[in-house]
């Protein structure tokens, strides 16, 4: 199977590009290097792997690169709640009009599956503070990132639920750990990184709940949806995490002081929050045999030696992160 990965450079993709070849696939990254392509310099010439610099947005672009392609692993998006509300113009040209051109051009090129990277952001803000969402639990968006996933989702599963691809999306946990394009803007590895470099944080509404998974396990996901039975996959969306893993903000700093001892932490009297959401996952472990190899301690441990070794230069440096 030959795999085309949409932004494949960056913080999950450029993590599920080396998974795939670890596995055998064929691999081709169509990515408009807005992060730059360090991430993917040491995979540039392995022999199952192609490159296409270039933008969901074009049109000659995605034609380019879906040639010969069997799958798409879409993860080519403005990503996070931020991302999207500072640039709002090219979110909807991407996360929107680019994902269904996208679609539209895989249908026409005869691509057979299509896993599309959305995000548990679509549950917004729970009803009850005591339950757990589910595939199954009313989307209550609350910002244009999840807005735009929402309707993608709509789109793919009910819209183009009857045409000839197996579509499936995957509503990926708040990511955290490990990446050849790494991130220090999202919370376990800022929370990690802060402690780690100045020995304080800030926590600012700390009750407030969200799931949260490995890079690694997210990168996993995708190809285990590749791999299994399309009557499994088609039309359909799972969760993707661990039903155990799920922290507020107060938990995720604990965890961090266990690993950076003597850190302060400012706690700061916050009563909303827009998200606020706990999840399931039992369904893509029970139908797809979907389990995590990796928990938050293990993520703050992994970012914690990686800035302890001095490597990264400068952990606050606008290359790591998306705004």
């Amino acid at each position: 199977m030959k795999v085309l990965v949409t932004g494949g450079a960056g913080y999950i993709g450029s993590v599920l590009v080396r998974q795939l070849l670890a596995k055998g696939f064929k691999v081709k990254v169509l990515d408009s290097l807005k992060f730059g392509g360090e991430a993917l310099y040491d995979v540039m010439l392995h022999e199952n792997f192609e490159f296409v610099k270039g933008d969901i947005r074009n049109a000659a672009d995605v034609q380019n690169a879906l040639e010969g392609i069997d799958a798409i692993a879409h993860l080519a998006a403005i990503v996070g709640d931020p991302a999207c509300k500072k640039f709002s113009d090219e979110a909807q040209q991407t996360n929107w009009d680019g994902s269904v051109a996208l679609f539209e051009a895989a249908e026409n090129s005869g691509v057979k599956r299509f896993v599309f990277a959305s995000t548990c952001s679509n549950y917004g803000k729970m009803d009850d503070p005591n339950s757990f969402v589910t595939e199954t639990s009313v989307l209550n968006p609350v910002s244009l990132y999840a807005e735009l996933k929402v309707k993608f989702e709509n789109y793919l599963l009910k819209e183009k639920k009857d045409t000839r691809i197996c579509s499936t999306a995957l509503r990926f946990s708040t990511v955290y750990g490990f990446s050849p394009r790494i991130r220090f803007d999202l919370t376990v590895n800022e929370f990690t990184r802060n402690a780690t470099i100045n020995g304080e944080q800030e926590i600012w509404g700390a009750q407030f709940w969200r799931p949260y998974c490995h890079v690694d396990d997210l990168a996993r996901s995708v190809i285990l949806v590749l791999e299994s039975d399309e009557k499994k996959v088609k039309s359909n969306v799972f969760n993707v995490g661990s039903t155990e893993e799920n922290y507020n903000k107060g938990m995720i700093i604990e965890e961090v002081c266990k690993v950076v001892a003597g850190t302060k932490v400012n706690y700061v009297e916050m009563n909303e929050d827009p998200r606020d959401y706990r999840v399931n996952f039992d369904k893509i472990k029970n139908e797809l045999g979907y389990n995590i190899s990796k928990k938050v301690p293990e993520g703050i441990k992994e970012i914690y030696t990686l800035l302890k070794t001095g490597i990264v230069t400068d952990p606050y440096s606008e290359k790591f992160r998306n705004i």
